[in-house]
């Protein structure tokens, strides 16, 4: 997942910080920073202060270990995409609704045409969950 359409979602380093945390499941401040600083320069101080952001937005959870706290995702990476898109896609929407949902289909078919299929299914799939409230209503 890419920083760029989300920067007031989530950041690069969080991003990263929640990628250590998946493949660890659940790691301390210190495990985490010692997972990054080989691909980054960067403090522990930072890690941790970045680790309490995402654990305010509630994409970490935080528990006292025997001598430290240990944090641990919250969203799977699908959920997390689904939250940032959701968040990113109604800002653009508010925007221009049409032109929004061009580019998006636009982009989709040039980079996964499979997806533009699966996209296809969910929208047929919603119509018909709309009809039939509209129907129970």
């Amino acid at each position: 997942m890419k920083r760029d359409g989300h920067q007031g979602v989530i950041g690069s380093l969080e991003l990263e910080i929640l990628e250590t945390l998946w493949q660890r499941h659940s790691a301390s401040g210190k495990e985490v920073f010692e997972a990054i600083k080989s691909r980054r320069a960067i403090a522990l101080t930072t890690v941790l202060t970045v680790l309490e952001r995402l654990t305010k937005k509630r994409f970490v959870r935080r528990a006292m270990g025997e001598s430290v706290y240990v944090y641990s995702p919250v969203p799977n990476r699908d959920e997390l995409a689904r939250l940032v898109s959701r968040d990113v896609l109604k800002g653009i929407m508010e925007i221009s609704a049409s032109g929004a949902c061009a580019s998006f289909v636009d982009t989709l078919a040039n980079m996964n045409p499979v997806e533009l299929e699966r996209l296809s299914s969910i929208i047929d799939k919603k119509r018909k969950e709309m009809k039939r409230s509209k129907n129970a209503s």
